[in-house]
């Protein structure tokens, strides 16, 4: 679920829908949602998934990024990151949401993320890239297409892959629902 993430998104939400000349329950309908959740979400009372605020963002005439600012790294001493403290750190091309797991990166090896991975608008083979280090990969909903040197692999629910980073690389999603994936890897550029 995404909350204080944003500049207020439902602020951001209403604003749009607003400007549009769209009532709670077109927007609703459009979306699939009721009028009485998108007013609480307006209202700040509620938070939103990832792929729900997509969905919006495509009905409103927006980049899925328009409802983000540029989040810092914090560094906390606490060991212990909960469920909630989780933030967007960066958005890529509307398609990555990539979330830290971690409280503090410094003087650390690994670089464990929660990486959010929407449908890809065009049907195109992926291109493998490389660079030091390794990568776990471990798919918690959806499908992954996984590219590793010359060989494409799918990858379900459960699934997992461990590879050197060295070899030629890349994965994303090939199908029409959201794909979420918890990705470890080396080295870690936030260490310093």
């Amino acid at each position: 679920m995404l909350d204080n993430i944003g500049d207020n998104i439902g602020e951001k939400i209403k604003e749009l829908r607003i400007k549009k000349g769209m009532t709670l329950r077109n927007l609703g309908e459009a979306v699939d949602l009721s009028a009485g959740f998108l007013s609480q979400l307006e209202r700040g009372l509620t938070t939103i998934s990832v792929d729900v605020l997509q969905r919006i963002s495509v009905e409103l005439g927006v980049e899925f990024t328009y409802f983000f600012h540029e989040v810092k790294i914090k560094n906390k001493k606490n060991v212990v990151m909960r469920g909630y403290e989780k933030e967007v750190y960066e958005l890529v091309n509307s398609q990555f949401v990539y979330y830290h797991l971690s409280n503090n990166l410094t003087n650390k090896h690994m670089l464990p993320r929660m990486i959010d991975i929407f449908p890809n608008e065009k049907q195109e083979r992926l291109k493998g890239y490389s660079h030091e280090g390794e990568e776990f990969i471990y798919v918690l909903e959806g499908i992954l297409t996984l590219v590793l040197s010359d060989r494409e692999e799918i990858l379900y629910p459960g699934d997992s892959a461990h590879y050197s980073s060295q070899s030629l690389h890349n994965w994303g999603n090939n199908t029409s629902k959201k794909t979420r994936i918890i990705a470890i890897g080396t080295p870690n550029s936030y260490k310093k």
